[in-house]
């Protein structure tokens, strides 16, 4: 069945020519695995090819036609995971230093006598909304708002 390497065509499914007995050589190490007949309708047979020993395709012969369907490359499959997963670890580590808060304070120093005096600190928001009267009179807060 030599003809179903032929993928420009249709797969002739006639029987091959007997080789000559007297040209006896040495059989190389076949690529090519044997044909495995897949019941059902049309009819398909499979033939696997290795290279080094390891699965690399898979021709389909199938409807009078022959198709080849390369494996996934195992090797390639790990680098190109490793290469993801290296890519992604950069941006969350870039994206976290990104997003790093300030500090809560920002210049602290003290003075004379233990005073303690806070540069670039926001006043805390209020923490209980103001009462109706408040409202009501328009009264101003004691603090100076920023």
């Amino acid at each position: 069945m030599t003809a179903i390497f032929n993928a420009t065509g249709p797969v002739p499914l006639v029987p091959p020519r007997p080789a000559p007995e007297t040209a006896q050589q040495p059989a190389a190490p076949l690529s090519v695995g044997p044909v495995l007949e897949l019941p059902g309708t049309p009819p398909a047979a499979l033939v696997p090819v290795n290279r080094d020993g390891r699965p690399v395709g898979v021709f389909v012969a199938t409807g009078g036609h022959v198709r080849y369907r390369p494996l996934p490359d195992p090797d390639r499959l790990l680098v190109a995971t490793a290469g993801v997963l290296a890519v992604g670890l950069v941006t969350a580590g870039a994206t976290a230093l990104v997003r790093r808060r300030p500090p809560a304070v920002g210049r602290l120093s003290m003075g004379p006598g233990g005073w303690v005096s806070f540069r670039g600190v926001r006043t805390p928001p209020p923490r209980a909304a103001r009462p109706w009267w408040a409202r009501l009179l328009r009264a101003r807060r004691l603090v100076p708002e920023r």
